[in-house]
């Protein structure tokens, strides 16, 4: 998957004031495939509600008509975390499994404005465990536990996870992001 770098400081901006009053922002990576490879396109806000812990979608509505005239698949999310550091949290994690379930390629990139160890990370389930293992989990809308012994995340950009990760960072002449904010603000 080719994600454009300069999504993660487009991100950055549109979140900016949501961060300024620590509350998490989301957004949604779209694109294409084409011989065989998925090329992320656009950075859809949707209408969302949020708090310092948590994002939550809404009017998922005009998310899908959009996709739908634009011919874009849904690659994976994008969300901050205004006041924590770079990592999936429980709900992150089921949040990423409804994503990683339609498309096995799917990425989570968590955002972490005001930490730079590292800024910004590009996570996918491992499966197995990861997958199976939130897919039988009971709790799924609240922060829980989940065994640290059982590896059910991990780092999907290739030059961080050489070999393992799937997700190439290109720069801006290799491809462009446009960003739509769906939220009319």
């Amino acid at each position: 998957m080719f994600i454009p770098r300069d999504l993660i400081d487009k991100f950055e901006v549109v979140a900016r004031r949501n961060t300024e009053a620590n509350l998490e922002t989301c957004g949604i990576l779209c694109g294409t495939m084409f011989r065989g490879q998925l090329y992320t396109t656009h950075l859809l806000i949707p209408k969302q509600v949020a708090t310092s812990d948590t994002c939550a979608t809404t009017h998922e509505e005009e998310l899908v008509a959009y996709q739908d005239a634009h011919h874009l698949i849904t690659l994976g999310w994008i969300h901050t975390h205004p006041t924590q550091t770079c990592f999936m949290s429980s709900v992150d994690l089921h949040t990423h499994c409804s994503y990683q379930v339609m498309l096995d390629e799917a990425v989570a990139i968590v955002l972490s404005p005001r930490h730079n160890n590292p800024r910004y990370g590009v996570f996918r389930l491992t499966h197995p465990p990861g997958l199976e293992f939130l897919l039988k989990c009971p709790e799924k809308n609240t922060f829980h536990p989940h065994p640290d012994h059982i590896p059910l995340y991990t780092n999907a950009d290739a030059r961080i996870a050489p070999g393992a990760g799937h997700v190439v960072l290109v720069d801006s002449t290799q491809g462009r992001i446009k960003v739509v904010d769906l939220r009319g603000q």
